[in-house]
């Protein structure tokens, strides 16, 4: 299964800059170590930000998860790095009620 309307994907600025490339955001420390270490930065933060939307472009949802906020739907898959090195991440969307536009909530590496 892949991620309902793809085409209007939302990853917000905020979410990439401050918070998964933010190595003093105490909740994304470890996230932003790995990102950087992909050669993801602040500065060119849309770099990441495509390569997000090629992940759920071409990765699988492998679960979906309904509560009274929307549907969070689990992707796992690979993302393609600056530094031309392939690593397996997770990330996790969510359609809240009443909207169409899958929004990201997080990425993080998958540990092998």
């Amino acid at each position: 299964m892949k991620l309902p309307h793809l085409n209007q994907i939302l990853i917000e600025r905020k979410k990439v800059v401050e918070y998964l490339l933010n190595t003093s955001h105490p909740d994304g420390y470890g996230k932003a170590m790995f990102f950087q270490h992909c050669g993801f930065t602040t500065r060119e933060w849309k770099k990441f930000r495509n390569a997000l939307q090629e992940h759920a472009r071409v990765s699988a949802v492998i679960e979906e998860v309904s509560s009274r906020h929307g549907t969070r739907y689990i992707i796992e898959g690979p993302i393609k790095t600056p530094t031309r090195k392939q690593y397996r991440i997770r990330t996790v969307w969510i359609i809240e009620v009443d909207h169409k536009i899958p929004r990201l909530v997080t990425a993080l590496p998958i540990s092998k």
